[in-house]
């Protein structure tokens, strides 16, 4: 088993991988990392292989935390790449000079632990960067709008870093690393949508009309269920009554909706789902979106709705989408709200005038 040939062999594949780090090219990596992070990973790496684990926390939060180290050190994300497949090519090396077998399944999950670890690594590298160039161009004084440029190239960023990072071969497109890819591009792609909206409303344009609510939710899950999907987050959209129509900005309905879902993705926890569900009565159109987040801590929601206000642990963004919202909802002439599920979750409600349905003629 490819786990007890890396306990047993564990100091010739580290002595392997400095050998290899001490030829490379370029910047080498400190030898403190590699004296320290190597021993530590090829253990966890053991004890994934033995367990037969899909996914390693142990893996992920050491990835994060190598990432955070090269990044404060100078390094490129070419680093981050070079050294987990230094990992995969001196195990394999060793394998070979000791005639040693790897099966195919122990080495399909060799594969898929090194893809995680790059892809957290990968992340978490571009995350701090953009952070700290974010935390730059603010004390400079930019205004909002270059903040949502600057959002944009931080998704275009993370995406092209994801790419160098499959384009050394070390790791396929169908896995982790490959869904950072995606879901950068996801990104990038809504808030592009998000930013034109953002502008159609700063300028007073408003192209009202009017259209079935049901056609409008099938159309939004389509996009919606991609995202949930590269995030790993079940979306279960229930269905809608047919013959409700309402009047708006259907592009930014959109961008409101698809921003109060993209929220949902990004704070529910993981196993859970997010549902998006229509509430209809003679008046009104509700569009509600609920997440399983764990509850607001103090059960306040009214600050949710300032500019430039997060929430929970992942502060990527910049805290405008749900001020955007607002605006958005309240010039289609309609209130958006939340509610605190305590312990549990949050839901989000858009709440629109209903288009009245003509009375029948009477003979």
């Amino acid at each position: 088993m490819l786990h007890q040939f890396i306990a047993m062999n564990r100091e010739a594949i580290i002595r392997r991988c400095r050998a290899k780090v001490a030829a490379r090219s370029g910047p080498a990596a400190p030898e403190a990392g590699i004296d320290q992070g190597l021993p530590v990973f090829l253990d966890q790496l053991a004890d994934a292989l033995r367990r037969h684990l899909i996914s390693s926390p142990d893996i992920a939060r050491s990835a994060v935390q190598h990432g955070h180290e090269l990044l404060l050190q100078g390094f490129t994300v070419s680093q981050v790449v070079h050294d987990y497949g230094d990992v995969c090519q001196a195990i394999t090396e060793v394998a070979v000079d000791m005639n040693a077998r790897i099966s195919t399944d122990d080495f399909r999950m060799l594969n898929r632990c090194l893809d995680d670890a790059i892809a957290g690594a990968v992340t978490q590298f571009g995350r701090e960067q953009n952070q700290a160039i974010l935390n730059a161009e603010i004390a400079r004084g930019h205004e909002r709008a270059g903040l949502f440029a600057h959002e944009i190239r931080n998704l275009l960023n993370t995406a092209l870093l994801a790419f160098e990072a499959l384009k050394t071969g070390n790791v396929g497109v169908g896995g982790s690393t490959g869904t950072v890819l995606h879901r950068s591009l996801m990104g990038a792609c809504a808030l592009t949508g998000h930013s034109l909206a953002e502008i159609r409303l700063a300028q007073g344009v408003h192209n009202p009309e009017q259209f079935p609510i049901a056609r409008f939710i099938d159309e939004l899950a389509l996009a919606a269920t991609m995202e949930a999907n590269a995030r790993g987050i079940p979306l279960r959209v229930m269905s809608v009554e047919d013959g409700v129509v309402i009047e708006a900005d259907r592009q930014v309905l959109t961008a409101v909706v698809m921003n109060l879902l993209q929220n949902a993705f990004k704070f529910t926890r993981a196993g859970t789902t997010v549902v998006l569900r229509v509430g209809t009565s003679a008046e009104r159109v509700l569009i509600e979106v609920e997440d399983e987040c764990g509850g607001l801590p103090n059960g306040s929601v009214s600050e949710l709705f300032r500019p430039f206000e997060q929430r929970g642990a992942d502060r990527t963004g910049l805290g405008l989408g749900l001020a955007f919202s607002r605006r958005g909802v309240e010039a289609n002439n309609g209130r958006i709200y939340a509610r605190n599920l305590s312990h549990r979750g949050c839901v989000f409600t858009v709440d629109l005038p209903r288009v009245p349905v003509p009375a029948m003629a009477t003979v």
